[in-house]
Order: C-alpha cells, then structure tokens, then sequence
C-alpha cells in the first residue's frame, strides 16, 4: 500500500512562516542601532522582566542587558524588575545588578493585585515609557543578549510588525548537575506541545507557524499592548498572541530564532495547574469569537509540530491530520442486530 501523502501547512500560515520568521543574526546589534536613531521617540525600548523568587537568575539577566544592549549598544533605554512578592533576595539582587525594581503592589494601588504572572505584565506598563515593550522571564540561566535584540529588531527595522515572539530549542535538564545529569533536547516545551498548539492549530491555524507562542519573551509595540487585555495568569502569552491576532491581524506578527533558553523547570502538577488555566484562558476566546468548533478554514483539523533541523540548524514544520472519526452505536448497525440469523 503506498504511503499516504503528508498534509501541507494551511497555505495562510505557511506563507506566514516563510515572510515573518527570521534568525536573530539576520539583523547585526549595529544596524538596529541605527534603525533606533532613525525611529526617535517611536524606537525607544524598555525591557521588563517579571519577577517571582529568582534570586539566583535575576541578577545575571540584569547586567547582561545593561552591559552588552545599554553601555556597549545603547538599544534598550530602560531596564525594569517588576517583583511580584519574592521572599527571597530577588529585589535586592536585581538593584545591585542595575535594573530599577518596582513592585507590583506598588503600582496601581487602589486595584488589588490578583496573583499571576500576566497582572504583573499588565501593571508594567503603568511604570515603563519605551514605545517597544521587551518581555524577559526572570528565570533564564546562559542568558545571551540576542534574546532582547533578536525580538526587539523586527519592531525596529519594519513598521508593519506589532508582535514578536522569540522562538527557541527548550532542553529538558532532567538533573542539573552532578553524575546523573541528563537533558532531553527537545523535551522542555511540555504545556506547549500537549495543549496550546493543539489548540492553536485546531481553532486558531493561522497560528500554527509559531514555534514557540508560550515563550515568555516577546516584545510589542506599546500602541498593541496598551489596547489588549491580560489575562492575569499563565493564560498571559497565549491570550495576547490570540487577541493579537484578532486586533492586529497574521502579517502584523512574527518570531525570531534566538538559539536555546535553558530556565527552571516545572514540576508535572505545577504544569497541570498552568495547562488548565491556558485551556479556560483558550475557552473564554473561544466562546467570545463563536470558534469552538475548529476552524472552518480545515476541511480537516492539522497539527503542525516543529523540529530543529541539524544541518540547517532551521527549524522544520511537520503537519499530522487530527483525526476524530467517530462509529455509531453498536445496535444501530444491521449487521449486528442480524449476528446470530443465517
């Protein structure tokens, strides 16, 4: 029997991907420099980064962006540490390293804060004035600059771009250290591979080139963020690449390959509760835009999974029909009902 063909990207999302994903070495750090100068006011830039006792990570971060993008390269004109209620020494070893800390109950006072990682991404826009809003997770280790000039290039150097995701490999170091260290290459990502992309390509497949949309570093233009709610939890990226996509429109999005982000590592009920609350944030969308059934545009539902390639070193899209064939009831079947006659 020959094989069945492969089902090919959906021909939007596919186009997507080859005009709107670029490497982080497409664009030099000098010639961003220069496409900021040009920009003015319109190219000012502050990084955020949310912060929940990352005391040991924090601090690194903080001087990286401050030597290699404010001193060397002045691309980012501010460097802000929201702290969402450490009790370890996160504050205060982000203040040494350089960044100017807030903290989220500080900002917007009268609204008390809700926990969650996307009511601190809200909240910093009270407190920040860059027109190019950079988002950095706090728990990064190896941390390279590009993850800030990778993303923030695309909003420097084309206009019609609103949103940028950095995409990356996600290894799972299943030990840290020591002589039972092990890492999975490609195994971090787990809340992303077994719920948002399904959903995203089910109900959103103009979505499907993303690599990587729960990556918590991304950068927009404040003129996006500023119109579009957050959802206050973990919901926070998919929910803004969803409304992104709805207000902006698909060419208005891109992503740039910024290389391996090595970061703390959840454990599986800590991922159960951020995969359900990604699943409501989808669900409330869902309801809100009439699209709970997949999408119209799929005669049949596809899912696009992504693997690095290790000769091109690019990332490849594969895309796998998702079947739900469903049979009727055993009674309603003749054959069945006539079993024992003849």
């Amino acid at each position: 029997m020959p094989a069945e063909p492969t089902p090919a990207l959906l021909p939007k999302a596919a186009s997507w991907l080859r005009r709107r994903s670029w490497s982080a070495a497409d664009r030099p750090v000098r010639a961003l420099l220069e496409a900021k100068q040009a920009a003015g006011p319109a190219g000012t830039v502050s990084v955020v980064l949310p912060a929940l006792d990352e005391e040991a990570t924090v601090g690194d971060i903080v001087r990286t962006v401050r030597r290699e993008l404010m001193e060397r390269l002045p691309l980012v004109d501010e460097l802000v540490v929201v702290d969402s209620g450490s009790v370890d020494g996160t504050a205060a070893a982000a203040a040494e390293a350089g960044a100017r800390v807030v903290h989220r109950d500080d900002i917007l006072p009268r609204l008390p804060a809700a926990p969650g990682k996307g009511e601190v991404l809200w909240r910093s826009l009270l407190v920040t004035s860059g027109e190019i809003v950079c988002f950095v997770d706090a728990d990064l280790r190896s941390f390279d600059p590009a993850f800030v000039s990778g993303i923030i290039g695309p909003l420097l150097t084309e206009p019609d771009i609103q949103l940028v995701k950095a995409m990356y490999d996600r290894p799972l170091e299943v030990a840290s250290n020591g002589p039972d260290a092990a890492v999975v290459p490609s195994g971090g990502g787990r809340v992303t591979e077994l719920v948002a992309r399904p959903l995203l390509n089910l109900h959103w497949p103009e979505l499907a080139g993303f690599v990587q949309p729960l990556g918590g570093e991304y950068a927009a233009r404040r003129s996006l963020l500023e119109r579009l709610p957050f959802p206050t939890g973990y919901g926070v990226e998919l929910g803004l690449l969803v409304d992104a996509l709805e207000f902006a429109g698909l060419d208005a999005l891109a992503q740039v390959d910024v290389g391996v982000r090595h970061h703390r590592h959840q454990d599986g009920q800590a991922l159960g509760r951020m995969a359900a609350t990604i699943y409501r944030t989808a669900l409330e969308r869902l309801d809100r835009t009439h699209r709970l059934k997949a999408s119209a545009d799929l005669v049949h539902p596809l899912l696009t999974q992504f693997t690095r390639d290790p000769r091109t070193r690019a990332f490849t899209a594969h895309t796998h029909p998702v079947t739900a064939v469903e049979r009727p009831p055993m009674h309603t079947v003749p054959e069945y009902a006539n079993r024992h006659l003849g």
